[in-house]
């Protein structure tokens, strides 16, 4: 995240989200889904004061304002993550077929 606000232009991105390489950044519902589980709020989320957006009316001072980065990666023993990381649950083809026709009946 810091070396993000470092570059430049992105030293205006107000919220950086971080996640693990097999994520699929294109896929929202996998990114909230890493997010909701792979956080801990207190450890993983991190706010900085620094430079903003012009055109960012939300800031404290024109210019100048707060930035959030959510660390929603696997955590290392070298961060301090003592417990093994649990592997992704995954749906067999199956269950999932069987799924997607329930929600096709619903017409979801």
């Amino acid at each position: 995240m810091n070396a993000i606000w470092s570059l430049g232009q992105a030293m205006f991105t107000k919220c950086i989200v971080v996640v693990d390489e097999d994520c699929d950044v294109q896929d929202v519902a996998e990114v909230v889904l890493r997010v909701a589980n792979n956080i801990d709020p207190e450890r993983d989320i991190q706010f900085m004061l620094g430079p903003v957006d012009s055109l960012d009316h939300s800031s404290r001072l024109p210019n100048y304002g707060s930035k959030m980065g959510i660390d929603a990666t696997r955590k290392w023993k070298a961060e301090g993550f003592n417990r093994p990381w649990p592997a992704m649950i995954e749906m067999d083809r199956a269950t999932k077929a069987k799924v997607d026709a329930i929600w096709e009946k619903l017409g979801l």
